[in-house]
């Protein structure tokens, strides 16, 4: 079904494989896109959710766990609550929040893509891929729900059935950003250098003021050992200030590849949020 391309040199198999191993995705992408990137930046596309990204999710961790705490059935609370806890790093119990919530109430597609997501978060991936294959229908899909079932299977590494998850995403809205973002991803896992930088520049093209597409383009590009051109796409039509933090940062992320000779861990998916 997918025509097959070029292998990138040895070289460049490598320094992918190295840095895949090494990355962990950015928590940040449901934060303030201007902290600057600090990995490889994949989507789940939270939005289906219907939750904004906390500004403060300390206080909303509070709020809303009395507000699912005084009404288990709070639908609007428990998926709040648990992205709050996502957001500080408390993966396990995002996903035990969302297990109850479920349990709850089981038919609840909302709640099934949240507690998915919260399962992909935590490195529950096939767990995940089941769950988020009940949150909608065939006759029903939500380009969001399969954009997150693709990257799910990316990290099973099963990048050919990921990449017919996204296809069917862009069926429904062509050419969006995120998806073409996670697509590029899906090359990079593979380690079809090439195609993740041209992919990732066509979703550069339709979202050139997302930090995520920005980052993951400029780490494909320093990869392929071109890395001037990596930071001149880091800093692009930014504050020298803040130019200057994400190059840095990019730099620290490029010099994972010498800390680490093996693909033997797995990068966890992290939430993001369109805006």
């Amino acid at each position: 079904m997918f025509e097959k391309f070029p292998r990138p040199s040895g070289r460049a198999r490598r320094l992918a494989g190295t840095v895949v191993s090494a990355a962990i995705l950015l928590i940040g992408l449901s934060a303030c896109q201007t902290s600057g990137p600090s990995d490889i930046t994949g989507s789940l596309g939270d939005t289906a959710e219907a939750t904004p990204a906390p500004a403060d999710p300390r206080r909303d961790i509070a709020t809303y766990h009395e507000r699912v705490r005084a009404n288990p059935k709070d639908t609007d609370a428990a998926l709040k609550y648990a992205r709050a806890l996502r957001a500080t790093g408390q993966r396990a119990q995002a996903v035990a929040v969302m297990e109850q919530a479920v349990l709850a109430q089981p038919s609840n597609k909302a709640l099934l893509a949240g507690y998915g997501r919260a399962l992909a978060d935590n490195g529950n991936f096939q767990q995940a891929f089941d769950v988020l294959g009940r949150a909608h229908t065939p006759e029903d899909p939500d380009w969001r729900i399969l954009s997150a079932q693709g990257a799910v299977l990316d990290q099973l590494d099963r990048h050919d059935e990921a990449r017919q998850y996204y296809a069917s995403a862009l069926k429904i809205v062509p050419d969006d950003p995120s998806v073409l973002s996670n697509i590029g991803l899906s090359y990079l896992l593979s380690k079809d250098l090439p195609k993740a930088e041209e992919t990732l520049r066509r979703a550069r093209e339709r979202a050139s003021g997302d930090m995520r597409v920005r980052t993951n383009l400029a780490v494909v590009v320093g990869l392929q050992g071109r890395q001037s051109e990596a930071e001149t796409i880091m800093k692009a039509d930014l504050p020298a200030e803040q130019g200057s933090a994400n190059v840095a940062a990019l730099k620290r992320l490029l010099a994972r590849r010498d800390a680490s000779r093996t693909d033997a861990e797995k990068i966890p998916v992290a939430a993001s949020r369109r805006d």
